[in-house]
């Protein structure tokens, strides 16, 4: 049967947060901002199931599957012009997943071996490069996340999940953003679905450091 990218549901949950879990076990970034000996599986099972949860009435998230098999996930924020503030809405969806957040650290009495001070080093030096690389009035098509199951590689399901924002963003004409944590083989293979660097981005925590890779998307346009 064909491999389809649809929409996420409630239903799709534990399998996208399988096959997330899976592909980033060995991710720069995450060993990076996670205390190995002290992660719990289970409290970042929930966190990423609120996630799940805001991003099915926030975001672009969507699966990509074989019949009832899972095989990747995408989660994409939509632009956000400039002459466009943040809506009501929006601003109250983004402090319903902080709570939920807050919850979950209460439950677990911590957060799970996330280390708290990687992470706002990490939203620093973002909001640094997007302020520094984000020139265009429309906005950008965020890649938030894309994950593909590791049974699945070689597939062609990254690439179905991308081609599924990139093709909506040439319609509108709009740019496309994404921090890639790899540099080898992701870089090589998001250069080839048109994404090009613009900036290498530090985090660093004293002695230790991660980077990561941004890329921007131009709309490529049909004669």
């Amino acid at each position: 049967m064909a491999i389809e990218v649809v929409p996420l549901t409630e239903t799709d949950i534990p399998g996208v947060i399988e096959v997330i879990q899976q592909a980033f076990a060995d991710d720069p970034y995450f060993k990076w901002v996670f205390d190995g000996p002290k992660f719990n599986k289970q409290r970042n099972y929930d966190s990423l199931a609120a996630r799940c949860h805001w991003g099915i009435r926030n975001a672009m998230f969507q699966v990509a599957k074989e019949q009832d098999a899972i095989l990747g996930v995408s989660c994409w924020l939509a632009p956000q012009p400039t002459s466009t503030p943040e809506s009501w809405y929006s601003w109250v969806q983004g402090w319903s997943l902080s709570f939920n957040q807050l919850v979950n650290n209460i439950r677990y009495l911590g957060r799970g071996g996330l280390r708290a001070n990687r992470y706002w080093i990490w939203k620093a030096r973002q909001t640094e490069a997007q302020s520094q690389i984000w020139d265009d009035p429309l906005g950008y098509y965020f890649c938030n996340m894309v994950a593909v199951s590791p049974a699945a590689q070689g597939k062609g399901v990254g690439r179905m999940l991308f081609e599924a924002v990139t093709r909506k963003a040439d319609e509108e004409g709009r740019k496309c953003y994404l921090e890639s944590s790899k540099n080898v083989p992701n870089v090589q293979i998001y250069e080839r679905m048109g994404f090009h660097m613009s900036m290498e981005m530090e985090c660093r925590d004293g002695e230790d450091a991660c980077m990561l890779y941004c890329m921007v998307r131009n709309p490529k346009t049909t004669e």
